[in-house]
């Protein structure tokens, strides 16, 4: 059987050896958990994601696709508080591989949250995410994302989950579950560490076999330098459908409002106050808090 005869068996092989090994994990442009803290009314926040994979997948998910290890992957995100308790967010994915950049077009966003989430210690939300997105990154042209927000949280601890269904449209779509947690230590002064989890479990209603999900434990800090924030870890795979070892870093800066009545930090900036942010800080109590204002 020639290949000129058969030209179609090229492509049926390429693709039943796609399906015959483990899925592998997306490499994705954001690795984080949503804590539902949104902008100030009126305030503007812009951060810069950036993940590459030490160690990850020789292979690409589909045809077309690019491999995930030693690939960039990234975006900067601009955000705009509206309301107390609403968020739009845009994003310009991207990633670099192999020596090539690779734009994955446009995300838009939409967040609602409890009003002061990051004064409650339990608090919740839900973004909406529309990606259109280019073919190295995925075989569907649209997608959305569903990513409620639930967490506790105190002056020493928080926990946060974040339950996450992604649904891609259009004959290849499928909606999946990608569930992702947070567990993490105040330390006082912006400061903190933890773990957070980051999963998919494949197509929902049909998940995959436990080996071809993907899991991946991160260890992270979350530190403030001058007006800036970063979320920074390392990420290990605990299965074979996972990139083994990935690294990830947030920078976030919120930009002052004019005319507002909040106290800034050093910098003139306060605590980026993003639904992204990955830190909390215990805050003293309103008396305290008013007197340091003055």
């Amino acid at each position: 059987m020639g290949r000129g005869k058969y030209p179609g068996l090229g492509f049926v092989a390429v693709a039943l050896a796609t399906l015959g090994r483990p899925a592998p994990a997306h490499a994705i442009d954001e690795i984080q958990v949503y804590n539902a803290e949104i902008a100030e009314l009126g305030q503007w926040t812009i951060q810069q994601h950036l993940n590459y994979t030490l160690n990850g997948h020789r292979q690409p998910d589909f045809p077309g696709g690019f491999p995930s290890h030693h690939a960039l992957n990234g975006t900067p995100e601009l955000a705009y508080g509206i309301t107390d308790w609403w968020e739009i967010g845009f994003y310009a994915p991207f990633a670099v591989s192999n020596h090539q950049f690779l734009s994955n077009a446009a995300k838009i966003r939409t967040l609602f949250v409890t009003p002061n989430a990051d004064k409650r210690n339990f608090f919740y939300g839900l973004n909406i995410e529309f990606s259109y997105q280019t073919p190295p990154f995925s075989e569907t042209r649209y997608a959305f994302e569903f990513r409620p927000i639930i967490g506790w949280r105190n002056k020493e601890w928080e926990v946060i989950v974040n339950p996450i269904v992604d649904v891609t449209i259009g004959s290849l779509g499928e909606a999946t579950f990608a569930p992702a947690a947070r567990l993490a230590r105040n330390l006082g002064n912006e400061r903190f560490i933890g773990l957070e989890y980051y999963s998919d479990l494949g197509k929902i209603g049909n998940f995959l076999p436990l080996s071809e999900q993907s899991h991946q434990l991160f260890a992270v800090s979350d530190f403030k330098l001058g007006g800036l924030d970063f979320n920074v870890g390392i990420g290990y795979g605990l299965t074979s459908g996972s990139d083994r070892l990935v690294t990830k870093a947030i920078i976030g800066y919120a930009f002052p409002v004019p005319g507002s009545s909040r106290e800034t930090n050093s910098g003139g900036l306060r605590r980026l106050p993003t639904a992204h942010s990955a830190a909390w800080s215990s805050r003293p109590p309103v008396p305290d808090a008013i007197a340091a204002m003055r």
